[in-house]
């Protein structure tokens, strides 16, 4: 997928991330023009790493720009100054899958096949690629509603066919924008422990926004603090909690020194 962008240089391959790094954001700056006419400045200046086979939690207030960062990272949005750096390019629609907030599954199609709808549409072989979306099903405990319309699940059920299906055709980077946000806190928990899951069977590099500090710490091996608008990166903090993670991690006084470290950068 390649990243639209105002500047002609915003995109080029990388030595770094041959090593690596999968994409690398340097000095990135994202203006628009409200509808009064104004320039409102979004990022200013952000530069990080996405590393191979990580997740990376983005956190920061209201407004600072963690939705246009994720959506700069999927080539949705442009940027006005910057450049972006793959290891390998992104192929369009196939390398990148995005789950956003609310599901938006489509309400006459049951829920396996509305998480084959990208290998679909990419015209993959059924044979191939069902088995996989099955599987997925599987790792998020969707197997016997597989036949099921989403009328008939619940919000945390629709949430994870979502994740399914954006992982469905096998991208290389799963972006996901705030996706537990609308959930109760008990189906919030066992949706972690699903992603988790999946990111231990699949090794998918992870990216998501988040505005709870439990959720990235508990989730990320990384945490970028974006300050409020315009937003730029200040801090990036390795998680120092073990994996494979667990009901017990929250009990290490690691976890609570970290929030608490976190929020006070909020």
């Amino acid at each position: 997928m390649s990243v639209p962008t105002g500047n002609p240089t915003a995109e080029r391959r990388s030595p770094q991330a041959a090593q690596g790094t999968l994409l690398r954001l340097s000095q990135i700056t994202k203006e628009y023009r409200s509808d009064r006419g104004k320039v409102v400045r979004a990022l200013h200046e952000v530069s990080l790493d996405v590393r191979q086979g990580e997740i990376l939690a983005i956190i920061g207030a209201s407004g600072c720009g963690k939705s246009t960062l994720l959506r700069i990272m999927a080539g949705l949005d442009t940027i006005t100054s910057g450049q972006t750096e793959w290891s390998r390019r992104p192929t369009p629609g196939r390398d990148i899958g995005y789950v956003f907030q609310e599901p938006v599954l489509l309400p006459w199609r049951s829920v396996l096949r509305n998480a084959c709808i990208a290998p679909e549409t990419l015209k993959e072989p059924r044979q191939r690629y069902e088995p996989r979306v099955r599987e997925l099903l599987s790792l998020v405990g969707l197997t016997d509603f597989a036949d099921a319309l989403p009328r008939e699940l619940s919000g945390g059920m629709r949430q994870r066919t979502s994740i399914v299906r954006a992982l469905a055709h096998d991208p290389m980077l799963l972006l996901m924008d705030e996706p537990f946000g609308a959930l109760d806190q008990i189906t919030r928990e066992k949706l972690h422990d699903d992603l988790l899951n999946i990111w231990t069977a699949t090794g998918k590099t992870i990216v998501f926004v988040t505005h709870s500090v439990d959720e990235a710490t508990y989730l990320a091996d990384r945490v970028v603090v974006l300050s409020p608008r315009p937003g730029r990166v200040r801090a990036i903090h390795d998680v120092p909690l073990p994996r494979p993670r667990d009901a017990r991690t929250k009990l290490d006084p690691r976890f609570a020194e970290f929030q608490a470290m976190l929020r006070g950068e909020l």
